[in-house]
């Protein structure tokens, strides 16, 4: 069992297009009212944790804990509970005369953290080649024939998380706990904000094509060459999402410069 600072969504779970069709009170509400072993704390730090790896609270934003807890109808005790939370999980930092602050997204901090997860996923995958069950490589293979399926009709995002994030799943297959802990617990959250807000449009289309040759490797119990491949495909990731840090970097200076000059 992984940390239960670690919220992934399961099959009892809202989607996140369910998610998005309810206001926050409501979902709170609802998700309350489940007979689930999740604290309060637990459930808006779902919420919370999403609407920062979305963006829709900006990277690099003060974090107003009354306002938060306003906005999902709740006391700032769970409120605050969720933000240590995410403190820990990087994507929340607090700093003296300052207070707390949705972490920024920096050039140096995503070489950082790709070249960390290069060695990690890498040894993720020489693993999950030989312990991988019969079970995880059938929902393996489910989950890419899903993905193709859904690039060949145009559909082409697919960051969600836990059991369908394709990662999550080698991850899960490794069998290494310490591994899942370093990766799940402690890098996933704010891999998948660099992700999801500075993923190229064209990347998808490579990364899948890429996955299934990863996935090729693990059935073939060759965790040499998984692994070779995992690593090629974090650093081609790595190259992308950094060519689309910097352009947006770009364009909101660009935007900043021309809001003072008005």
């Amino acid at each position: 069992m992984l940390k239960q600072e670690t919220i992934f969504p399961t099959d009892d779970t809202p989607s996140s297009a369910a998610h998005a069709a309810t206001s926050p009170t409501n979902k709170v509400k609802s998700l309350a009212s489940e007979k689930s072993s999740t604290t309060l704390a637990d459930q808006i730090l779902v919420q919370i944790q999403t609407s920062i790896i979305k963006g829709e609270l900006p990277a690099g934003s003060k974090i107003n804990e009354q306002a938060l807890a306003e906005k999902y109808g709740i006391s700032r005790g769970p409120t605050r509970e969720a933000l240590q939370t995410l403190e820990r999980q990087r994507l929340v930092v607090r700093a003296p005369h300052v207070g707390a602050r949705v972490a920024q997204l920096t050039v140096s901090e995503l070489n950082d953290l790709y070249q960390l997860r290069s060695v990690l996923e890498g040894m993720a995958c020489e693993l999950a080649a030989s312990r991988i069950t019969p079970e995880q490589l059938a929902k393996l293979e489910d989950l890419l024939a899903v993905q193709e399926t859904a690039l060949a009709n145009g559909d082409t995002y697919f960051q969600e998380e836990g059991d369908v994030d394709f990662h999550y799943q080698i991850i899960q297959a490794s069998g290494n706990k310490h591994l899942q802990e370093t990766l799940i617990g402690g890098l996933y959250h704010l891999l998948r904000m660099y992700r999801y807000q500075c993923t190229n449009k064209n990347r998808p289309v490579k990364a899948i094509a890429e996955h299934r040759r990863i996935v090729e490797a693990i059935a073939q119990r060759d965790g040499e060459l998984a692994s070779l491949l995992m690593r090629r495909h974090i650093e081609q990731g790595r190259k992308n999402t950094e060519l689309r840090l910097i352009e947006l970097q770009a364009n909101a200076a660009a935007k900043e410069t021309l809001a003072n000059i008005s």
